[in-house]
């Protein structure tokens, strides 16, 4: 008798249970559905956003090789007509490297001001990192030598060119070079020297630097070579 009391209420603690169940689900089952909707939904939109993502990151990087196609075929207009629509409206890294390849094209089809702003730009761009702005910045100074003084192309790069700068060396070049067009052999050598003296220059830039002091060297007048 016993075990048929605890049965019965067993059975009638489930019942219970199962009506409260079905109370609490006919008052919030809207809630209920709208959230597991929401997550659902969140999910499926993540996994977009990551197909979005790859699918177009992958968009701009076929438009930024096709690009790159056009300018070693020589169609330079086409080429920086294709950079400047992907700098409009690509995304990541793309419209950055759209507009420092579209400056030096510009550079090669022989527009040196049009490059030499575009680079100067993109160095005065806080939104790009500054590994890349001082980059342009020394695009813009190599090409300013030939057009501008030296007091403009050490504007542009010669806090670079002291202490531990990873870019000392080649501003301690572009500011050798623009120096030596200047007329001013004594800052010339300066520079070059110092690039001669640091250890940590780049093998290449070290050479030329040699090379330009050689020169200096050699058209200097008797009494300067003492």
């Amino acid at each position: 008798m016993a075990h048929e009391n605890d049965s019965f209420i067993r059975e009638v603690n489930e019942e219970l249970r199962s009506e409260q169940i079905s109370r609490v689900w006919r008052a919030y089952r809207p809630f209920i559905i709208a959230g597991a909707a929401l997550i659902v939904l969140g999910t499926a939109g993540y996994r977009g956003y990551e197909y979005w993502h790859s699918n177009n990151a992958s968009q701009y990087g076929d438009q930024f090789l096709a690009a790159l196609n056009l300018a070693k075929q020589n169609k330079t207009d086409e080429a920086i007509a294709a950079l400047e629509k992907l700098e409009k409206d690509g995304s990541g890294a793309y419209p950055m490297l759209a507009r420092m390849r579209a400056a030096t094209l510009l550079s090669q089809k022989g527009d040196a001001a049009g490059a030499i702003k575009a680079f100067q730009q993109v160095a005065a761009d806080s939104a790009i990192p500054a590994v890349l702005r001082d980059i342009a910045k020394m695009r813009a100074a190599y090409l300013m030598v030939d057009t501008s003084t030296y007091a403009q192309v050490a504007a542009e790069v010669e806090p670079m060119a002291t202490g531990s700068h990873a870019l000392r060396n080649s501003a301690r070049e572009v500011l050798g070079l623009a120096a030596m067009k200047a007329g001013d052999t004594a800052k010339a050598k300066q520079w070059l020297e110092d690039i001669a003296n640091d250890a940590q220059a780049p093998r290449n830039i070290a050479n030329r630097a040699q090379i330009l002091l050689d020169t200096l060297l050699s058209s200097a007048p008797p009494a300067a070579k003492s």
